[in-house]
């Protein structure tokens, strides 16, 4: 769900956030995003993030590309290179010739601080204990944070089980997103992902770069990956170390509409 916030006053409480996102009663949504105006010379809008439950966090990749649509469709700018300000950092959205829409994610941060991890070295894989199992996992930042655990098949990997026992882990103190990547090739993967205050969604654009980055840090994974998600695919294009990751998808509008919020719920 996305709102304009530039053109009316928008101020939400975390409980409507939560109505907004109600699947029954609401509108029904993973995540609400503001496009607000831009409070530095850098960037033409300011971009904020809301999950389902009602927090604010740092990046949405899968947002961004919508974000980008909405505020060419409302006539908000007629830039096809839209640069916005996220609580994360700047990042760049590019409307495509073919309707598809390019975000420039940034860099990802390997440092464990950047999620955070409580982790004193950073490394390749990590290891903890759930249940008494030895999970692998690799751990990065894409604007926000992310375990991606390779598995042999996206279908039966326990998505909800090790999802939701990794946010809780105490390594991890501002919870995580966690992605669970099967690769069949050396350009195409499959993914699922648990999120931060959603639980399993259809897509997730920061996990895709995430999983990417992952398996082309393992060696897996070429400089341009299609990775396949239950809400479809994304490509995503990295040629390593500081370079940015971009990733490219399309957006579509489903309708356009208004509700009325109680002030108290």
């Amino acid at each position: 769900v996305v709102i304009d916030a530039i053109n009316q006053s928008v101020s939400l409480t975390t409980e409507q956030v939560r109505f907004i996102a109600d699947r029954h009663f609401g509108i029904g949504c993973d995540q609400l995003l503001l496009v607000e105006k831009s409070d530095t010379s850098d960037a033409d809008f300011r971009y904020r993030i809301f999950n389902a439950d009602g927090g604010e966090v740092e990046q949405c990749g899968n947002g961004a590309r919508c974000f980008a649509t909405f505020v060419h469709e409302q006539g908000l700018t007629d830039k096809t290179e839209i640069p916005v300000i996220t609580s994360s950092g700047r990042i760049i959205l590019k409307l495509e010739k073919d309707g598809r829409v390019t975000v420039d994610m940034g860099s990802p941060s390997l440092q464990p601080t950047s999620l955070p991890f409580l982790q004193d070295q950073q490394q390749t894989l990590y290891s903890l204990d759930i249940d008494g199992q030895a999970i692998q996992f690799s751990a990065l930042s894409m604007g926000n944070p992310h375990v991606v655990i390779q598995v042999d098949n996206i279908e039966s990997a326990p998505v909800e089980q090790i999802g939701a026992k990794l946010q809780a882990h105490e390594a991890f103190p501002n919870s995580v997103n966690v992605g669970f990547m099967q690769v069949l090739d050396r350009s195409q993967i499959k993914l699922r992902v648990f999120e931060r205050g959603a639980g399993e969604t259809q897509a997730c654009g920061t996990g895709a770069c995430a999983a990417m980055v992952a398996g082309r840090l393992q060696g897996l994974l070429d400089a341009r990956v299609e990775v396949g998600l239950t809400g479809g695919n994304l490509s995503i294009y990295w040629e390593g170390e500081q370079n940015p990751v971009m990733m490219t998808g399309p957006t579509a509008t489903v309708f356009n509409g208004s509700i009325s919020l109680p002030d108290a719920l």
